[in-house]
């Protein structure tokens, strides 16, 4: 049997959710949404942009009566299948931000990010929160030529931005992880390992704490201004923060605003200590790759890989597929670049494979926005950056909500404005045509000193 054909733990799971989830098994049930009531703010969506708002609104303002509103339970979404990457990455373009906000509002909003990385740590620590943390950084191979000069322009522009990454040398590069086909590799250190739903939960128990009402299995079916409607009553109150992320197509009058991106993951079973002996990665580092169709990945707290990319990009008319499961052929191309990277992993088994999805919005560049005459605000967009910037975003609705004018309130990603995505069928060709260019111009670049013009296409095609 080939090695690239995947074989599968005989407890294997596909969907349900995630990974994540199923190692820490069901989360205690909270009550559903009995009745109309009233509070300060209502907030739609039990992931880490809803809990980490509530969280620090409590902090600031104890007497505020925060609710919020989950159609499944807490941590549901993004926020139980992500990569783990508590990482420093701006969630969007630094150049599409220094268009309109200039050079040095763009250098604030990336040292936030960094700073939001220990601020997520320190809250962490100071809740008791155990989410298997690691800040070993993060490790970008490039295996080819293109990817190469793709990986030295990246870091070249880098200071630019008050971005810290650098090249490594060879020896630098395989003392911290020896990927098969590696030709060049860069470093930065602002990144950390996590276990997504330890995080999610934790973070649950200690809003619950707080004095934070969490009402899951309560759907809302339509968002108003200092109103969210759903089938169990209605919850008014002086601010209504949409929190929905990759799932805000689902709302009404919301299928454009964010195009609901999906991303597939698969877990190996645990790795015996003579692979890890082999391929190093004792740094916990996360690690990406300078493709177009690009991979994710990290070593867990107990010695697997989770391996992610995309897989089926897009659904037709923004719909999502709520429960994770994911098609054969993603988990076999998934599978086959696994062992493409580390050929010793060829023999070990699948024991999880799930997908969730993520929300773009047209410009690729996400947005945090309070309108106080209506009481509506949102957060959103992260592009698959969500782990780190879902904190900025808590912090920053925090203050928007408190009418307060801080630091974060100046950042250029606060009211960013930006155009709904194309009717159907337009932006299913448009984004299923960016993919398949994609993996055009990576098959195509195995031969080529430069970036492929496919893939310069593809970006054109859908402003990425």
């Amino acid at each position: 049997m080939s090695s690239r054909v995947p074989t599968f733990t005989d407890d294997f799971v596909n969907g349900d959710v995630s990974f994540w989830h199923r190692s820490l098994g069901p989360a205690p049930a909270g009550p559903v949404l009995g009745g109309d009531r009233r509070a300060d703010v209502v907030i739609v969506g039990a992931g880490y942009t809803g809990l980490w708002t509530a969280y620090y609104l409590k902090q600031a303002r104890p007497s505020l009566d925060v609710v919020v509103l989950e159609k499944e339970f807490a941590g549901f979404g993004a926020s139980g299948r992500n990569g783990g990457w508590l990482t420093g990455d701006l969630a969007g373009s630094h150049a599409r931000y220094a268009k309109t906000h200039g050079v040095a509002a763009t250098r604030a909003l990336q040292r936030e990010m960094y700073a939001s990385i220990d601020e997520v740590i320190a809250v962490c620590e100071k809740e008791g929160i155990d989410a298997d943390i690691v800040k070993g950084g993060v490790l970008n191979v490039a295996r080819g030529s293109a990817q190469a000069a793709r990986l030295r322009a990246s870091v070249a522009e880098a200071a630019r931005w008050d971005v810290e990454v650098r090249l490594l040398s060879p020896q630098e590069r395989d003392a911290r992880l020896r990927v098969a086909g590696a030709v060049q590799a860069s470093w930065s250190p602002h990144c950390a390992r996590i276990h997504p739903a330890k995080l999610v939960r934790g973070l649950t128990r200690a809003v619950r704490e707080l004095g934070v009402e969490i009402f899951e299995h309560t759907p809302v079916d339509e968002i108003a201004p200092h109103r969210a409607v759903t089938p169990y009553g209605t919850v008014s109150a002086d601010y209504v923060i949409r929190a929905t992320e990759g799932f805000t197509s689902t709302i009404k009058g919301l299928r454009r605003q964010w195009l609901p991106m999906n991303s597939s993951m698969i877990v190996t079973e645990p790795l015996p200590d003579s692979f890890w002996e082999q391929v190093g990665w004792q740094g916990a580092e996360l690690l990406g790759d300078l493709a177009h169709y690009y991979m994710y990945a990290q070593r867990t707290a107990d010695g697997r890989i989770a391996f992610g990319g995309r897989g089926r990009p897009y659904l037709y008319g923004s719909r999502v597929d709520a429960r994770g499961h994911t098609h054969d052929w993603t988990v076999e191309a998934l599978w086959a670049l696994l062992v493409d990277f580390f050929p010793a992993a060829a023999s070990s088994r699948i024991a999880h494979a799930w997908s969730g999805v993520l929300g773009v919005p047209r410009d690729w560049c996400s947005t945090a926005h309070v309108d106080r005459a209506t009481g509506l605000g949102w957060a959103g967009g992260y592009t698959g950056h969500g782990v780190t910037t879902t904190n900025l975003a808590g912090r920053t609705l925090r203050d928007l909500i408190l009418g307060e004018r801080t630091p974060l309130t100046e950042l250029p990603w606060v009211g960013r404005e930006v155009r709904p995505w194309e009717p159907e069928p337009l932006r299913w060709l448009g984004v299923h045509s960016m993919y398949r260019l994609y993996r055009v111009a990576d098959a195509r670049e195995r031969s080529m000193s430069r970036t492929s013009a496919l893939a310069r296409l593809a970006d054109l095609i859908t402003g990425h």
